[in-house]
């Protein structure tokens, strides 16, 4: 199906071929038609299938029969978790919609930088707002932007929007907009409590679930390691040079371990940086781009990292420490074999950490042999349980938490 059927404006249509859509994904297949039609949707699709784009055309065609007003008034209204993720969406908008006859105003704020050009560039206002809620907040408080006109809210990376984190600012951003409005949660996996809170948000939607929630891309290729705790980054610094990866993520618990890790590598020769949230924006920013321009080998991250960053061709995800939940795992290799490409995802297990990994597999609907690399033989035997293992965290329970509450009273926010 191309993506003229879809009812899209031939420059629209124009703008993804020039961006290299050949074809319309899965997701874009069934999320456009539903969001030209106005309805409320829940995508749920893995990563790099391209759900970015499925709401990001149809809703640039929508603001093409919408008049302009003078002060322009954001009529659509993109939420995101991260600094990143608001810049990459910030710039699917720009590409696909500066050949528009009418292109929109659009706007990108999050936090960790000044606020000062960001309430400069809302001058005048804007049509599309991409932001982080907590920045988002900020201008509302400093009455760059009124909100009660608002037509579409999307929630990109909802499961994490939705979660406990950013639940209450997100139940403070919803009571500023108006109940009558169009909704739209995109992401990679949904746990069945944040899909029911979802729906609670949701008006009749059309739900679309390409791949069952916490599946992992066919394209990429699993491996589980054995190796001692203390041996990790030795075996990570022998497979990057035998293997000669030129790009590799390394996933690691802590902000204070991507230091540590990445200055191991460097002095053995890896040419290895840390990625973490203490780092200005101006230093992320540019940790990104020069590792896209494959300037560094390996980038050393927090689950910082772990969403919605576009890295084209990335070959190699390595979780050095495993991920607190389940779905952190599926965002996290995510990083790996998208739109089509092969990929290679490698987790450590020491012997603290099989539980953990037993556990994870389980709720993935998947087992994996652990590997034993000659040399790197594990010598610790003895498991301990998940809950207890320094750095992890343990896997998410579901014992009653102040979450609920925060969802509770999101939910009975219109």
């Amino acid at each position: 199906m191309p993506f003229h059927a879809l009812k899209l404006s031939a420059a629209l249509v124009r703008a993804a071929t020039d961006q290299g859509f050949t074809l319309p994904t899965a997701i874009q297949q069934q999320a456009i038609p539903a969001i030209l039609a106005g309805h409320d949707v829940r995508g749920c699709a893995p990563t790099g299938s391209g759900k970015t784009a499925a709401y990001v055309l149809p809703l640039l065609q929508r603001l093409q029969g919408q008049p302009v007003t003078r002060p322009r008034r954001p009529a659509v209204l993109v939420l995101v978790p991260t600094r990143e993720l608001a810049t990459q969406v910030g710039d699917v908008l720009h590409l696909l919609g500066q050949h528009l006859p009418h292109a929109p105003k659009i706007a990108v704020a999050f936090g960790g930088v000044s606020i000062n050009p960001q309430l400069m560039h809302l001058r005048g206002g804007a049509d599309v707002l991409v932001a982080t809620p907590g920045r988002l907040l900020d201008l509302l408080d400093h009455n760059a932007l009124q909100l009660q006109w608002l037509r579409t809210l999307v929630l990109d990376e909802a499961d994490r929007l939705l979660d406990l984190g950013f639940a209450e600012e997100l139940a403070r951003v919803l009571a500023q907009l108006p109940a009558q409005r169009q909704n739209l949660f995109f992401s990679a996996t949904f746990a069945p409590a944040v899909q029911a809170l979802a729906q609670t948000l949701l008006h009749d939607p059309v739900c679309i679930d390409i791949a069952a929630p916490d599946t992992v891309a066919p394209l990429t290729v699993q491996r589980t390691i054995a190796v001692d705790a203390v041996r990790r980054t030795m075996l990570l610094r022998q497979m990057i040079k035998d293997n000669g990866w030129s790009r590799v993520l390394v996933f690691v618990a802590t902000k204070y371990a991507t230091e540590l890790v990445a200055e191991k590598l460097y002095r053995a020769g890896i040419f290895a940086t840390a990625f973490h949230g203490d780092l200005s924006q101006g230093a992320r920013t540019q940790v990104l781009q020069e590792f896209k321009d494959e300037r560094w080998e390996v980038v050393v991250t927090t689950d910082l990292a772990a969403r919605g960053l576009d890295i084209a061709q990335l070959p190699v995800v390595v979780n050095y420490d495993l991920p607190r939940a389940s779905t952190d795992y599926v965002h996290r290799i995510g990083r790996t074999g998208r739109a089509g490409a092969p990929g290679l995802a490698i987790s450590f297990v020491s012997a603290d950490t099989e539980s953990h990994m037993r556990l994870i597999e389980r709720r993935q609907k998947m087992e994996l042999a652990r590997e034993i690399i000659p040399g790197y033989e594990p010598t610790q035997t003895a498991p301990m349980d998940h809950a207890s293992v320094p750095g992890t965290g343990g896997i998410k329970g579901k014992r009653p938490s102040k979450k609920d509450k925060l969802r509770a009273a999101a939910a009975r926010t219109p």
